[in-house]
């Protein structure tokens, strides 16, 4: 195990934004234009949950690390309605309200694009001042905010500026980048700054839970679901390095990757295979959130006397190194792939993503501990009509589990509870793809609770309207057996000798001819 990449880390951040379920939601957005006078606009505000109960959210202190999905598991469903004492800090990282939220997307804004009301950004600099991952500069920045409601209020009327709001009172607006480009437009620059953010506030989070150097950082790979470019190359990017920048990470540099919910999974393989190349020793994987799937099922939620769940973004980053010697590698030779030809059966789906790749490595499916696939909360997919997307899973691999003969049929439950994992991330397309379990599974792998876990990202490609495919990449994360390069086999220094012994050898052969 030498040259493998090893997991490091990983931190995960929340943002409750309950305004921003109202007015930049594509379900909200799109129910104001075809039905402006709805039932379900008029109610909606009174099913917005305040921070605190954000806070007290059994699966939002999941996501953090200050519960575990077993715990999650053993409370009783749904979970909506019963709250748990929470933090707003956590193992993982952190949840963070919506007024600071809006200072940190300034302090991201390096085009003036966000203004704030002067009154507003008083208080949050206040707040944010006393943030820990924050600078002085940084927080300075919000100094320079000189315009009052009024001329906000102006902006959003006459400039197509995107408002600002919180608890309901309009306290800035974005503006647009340019008066003709629309992917410049105030709506597509507050969707992205909003996105550049929420990784800042992960990659800060990362630092502090893995204790990196962010000078040490040589790369970054951003794998969100937004596009950052203007008429020329509307997804040029970069995400990568506009969020390293902010983050400090002086010496890296970066680029995106896209791939729907299954960005994320691609974006570690090739982390992982960066660092095993020896092309860099420190990769840093990230994400920021998505304002558009903000109150995405909150029509049913509402429907059914529920408060509006999905009103969070969502963030995480992942460290990947050189191999330590302790930390669990990443098998980046034990990977599933969904090719082309594979088709959109879910057998074949899982197939390809499970069993392919186990039966490549001589493993069977309980060879692997635990599976992380899709980890959507069922709190939110449930009364959707969705049902439990991580249970599925796991039933499926059973099933196939039981079709190779790996595991018997009277084993199939006792397959989802012990293999499997109770959902617990928002439903923030790429957020829920696997990578929420990455630090449980670093952490249990070290205690030696479990040798191996398997990350599985899965995608909608149909979405973009140029295929009709799914997509879908895993591989294999295990415990280090703890040699490295020096103590695998033969060291650079045993290298030089053996060369020069032989030279030596050679050219002995010679004189002696």
């Amino acid at each position: 195990m030498s040259n493998y990449a090893v997991l490091k880390g990983a931190s995960y951040i929340l943002v409750h934004t309950p305004d921003m379920v109202l007015h930049n939601g594509t379900t909200q957005t799109t129910e104001m234009v075809v039905n402006p006078d709805s039932e379900y606009l008029k109610e909606l505000p009174n099913h917005i949950r305040s921070f605190e109960d954000a806070v007290n959210y059994a699966p939002n202190q999941v996501y953090i690390g200050n519960m575990t999905s077993d715990e999650l598991g053993a409370m009783e469903f749904p979970w909506y309605d019963k709250k748990v004492e929470g933090k707003k800090e956590g193992k993982y990282g952190e949840i963070m309200p919506q007024d600071e939220f809006l200072g940190l997307m300034q302090i991201c804004d390096v085009f003036d694009l966000v203004k704030l009301e002067k009154g507003f950004a008083a208080d949050v600099k206040a707040k944010l001042a006393a943030h820990h991952l924050l600078t002085d500069e940084q927080v300075a920045i919000l100094d320079k905010n000189e315009d009052d409601e009024a001329e906000i209020k102006r902006l959003v009327d006459e400039e197509h500026s995107e408002g600002l709001y919180n608890n309901g009172k309009l306290v800035g607006a974005v503006k647009r980048a340019h008066d003709v480009d629309v992917n410049l437009s105030a709506h597509v620059m507050l969707e992205n700054i909003v996105s550049k953010a929420s990784s800042v506030l992960a990659l800060l989070n990362l630092i502090k839970v893995t204790g990196i150097d962010p000078a040490e950082v040589e790369y970054v790979v951003d794998c969100c679901e937004e596009a950052c470019g203007d008429m020329n190359q509307r997804g040029g990017g970069n995400f990568a390095k506009a969020a390293a920048e902010v983050a400090g990470f002086v010496n890296a540099s970066g680029s995106d990757v896209r791939g729907f919910c299954a960005g994320p999974s691609h974006a570690l393989l090739d982390a992982a295979s960066l660092v095993k190349a020896g092309t860099f020793k420190n990769v840093v994987v990230t994400a920021g959130g998505c304002t558009a799937k903000l109150g995405m099922n909150g029509k049913d939620h509402v429907k059914k006397g529920m408060p509006i769940l999905e009103d969070c973004l969502g963030g995480f980053a992942v460290l990947i190194s050189a191999n330590d010697g302790v930390s669990p590698v990443i098998r980046n030779d034990i990977v599933g792939r969904h090719t082309v030809g594979t088709g959109s059966a879910p057998q074949n789906v899982i197939g390809s993503l499970v069993t392919d790749p186990l039966d490549k490595a001589g493993l069977k499916i309980t060879d692997v501990d635990k599976y992380s696939p899709e980890l959507q909360n069922p709190d939110i997919t449930k009364p959707a009509g969705a049902g439990d997307v991580p249970e599925a899973n796991y039933k499926m691999i059973a099933a196939l589990g039981v079709k190779r003969g790996d595991l018997e049929r009277k084993e199939l439950a006792n397959f989802v509870k012990d293999h499997g994992m109770t959902g617990w991330a928002p439903t923030q397309g790429h957020i829920p793809s696997g990578v929420p379990y990455l630090a449980f599974a670093r952490d249990q792998i070290l205690a030696g609770d479990i040798k191996r876990a398997m990350i599985i990202g899965k995608g909608s490609l149909f979405l973009g309207r140029m295929t009709n495919l799914f997509d879908g990449v895993s591989f294999i994360v295990e415990a280090n057996d703890g040699k490295t390069g020096e103590t695998a086999g033969v060291s650079e220094e045993q290298v030089k000798s053996l060369i020069g012994e032989a030279m030596r050898n050679f050219a002995e052969s010679l004189l002696s001819e």
